[in-house]
């Protein structure tokens, strides 16, 4: 049986309800972060809880719970699964209001924490680069935040067959990279590390960051910009990360023929990754 945590109670996720005057279903006013488990632990969950309370609190959304109380909720959610590890959604919905943009704020938010089975995986499992046809959209504010308005990722991810083995490629509307579908996009050319800029508009990830400190750290030059998809297509190496699939090393990108799992900085920062996977399991 599945079950979710939605406003403080554990409930049979069959038996959720939502009014269809939340304005998270009536206008978008809504935000999410999605992390995974090690152990009953979540990776950066810190990282995810600030980026989720900055967009709440940009959009004067509340939020009613501190991180122990979500923490909690994990937990209890772990446990109902019999302790396997979980792909974990916190979802937090404006509210109930009448039609129309009359609140100047959204203090009876809808908070709900999903979790479903994680897909297995196995570390290293490559997929192919494609560019989609679809543009990269502008965010809706100075910084793109993880909300309900995904319709341009809808758009892009109708344009694949699938997911599981391919991971379609924005370019923004000046034909600069952006990111994936479900991830940011990392490439090595000549030891340096490269990833576009959050300029670009695309969404300041938390693994993404994890990544470009890991890289600093290891003494690998990194550089965020703006770049022709040319610059990945002459890549040496090219990954993809998000927090639930880590670090995916991409073994094509359109003709362009690339290492994939067996990529030298590949192997190396997704060694690190794993590395502090370890320390947060010890801690």
């Amino acid at each position: 049986m599945n079950y979710c945590w939605m406003n403080g109670n554990v409930e049979r996720a069959e038996d959720l309800r939502i009014s269809p005057f939340d304005h998270g279903f009536l206008y978008g006013a809504g935000f999410f972060e999605t992390f995974r488990t090690y152990e009953g632990h979540v990776f950066l969950f810190k990282e995810h809880m600030k980026r989720l309370c900055d967009a709440l609190a940009e959009y004067r959304i509340t939020f009613p719970y501190d991180d122990e109380e979500i923490l909690h909720a994990v937990r209890e959610l772990t446990d109902l699964s019999g302790g396997r590890e979980g792909y974990f959604r916190l979802n937090v919905s404006a509210g109930v209001h009448d039609i129309g943009l009359a609140p100047a704020e959204y203090i009876e938010p809808n908070v709900i924490l999903f979790r479903k089975e994680l897909a297995a995986v196995p570390r290293g499992t490559e997929k192919t680069g494609v560019w989609l046809e679809t543009a990269r959209n502008l965010p809706e504010s100075s910084v793109r935040h993880k909300s309900h308005n995904y319709l341009n990722n809808v758009r892009g991810r109708l344009e694949l067959p699938s997911l599981k083995d391919q991971e379609g490629l924005f370019l923004t509307a000046e034909g600069f990279v952006a990111e994936g579908i479900t991830s940011n996009v990392f490439w090595m050319k000549d030891g340096t590390l490269y990833t576009p800029s959050i300029n670009t508009g695309i969404l300041p990830g938390i693994t993404r960051a994890f990544i470009i400190c890991s890289a600093k750290n290891a003494n690998i030059s990194v550089v965020e910009g703006e770049f022709p998809k040319m610059a990945v297509e002459q890549a040496d190496e090219v990954f993809v990360s998000n927090a639930v699939q880590e670090i995916v090393p991409l073994n094509r990108v359109g003709n362009h023929f690339l290492p994939g799992a067996s990529g030298v900085y590949y192997e190396n920062l997704h060694k690190l990754y794993i590395q502090a996977i370890g320390h947060l399991k010890e801690g």
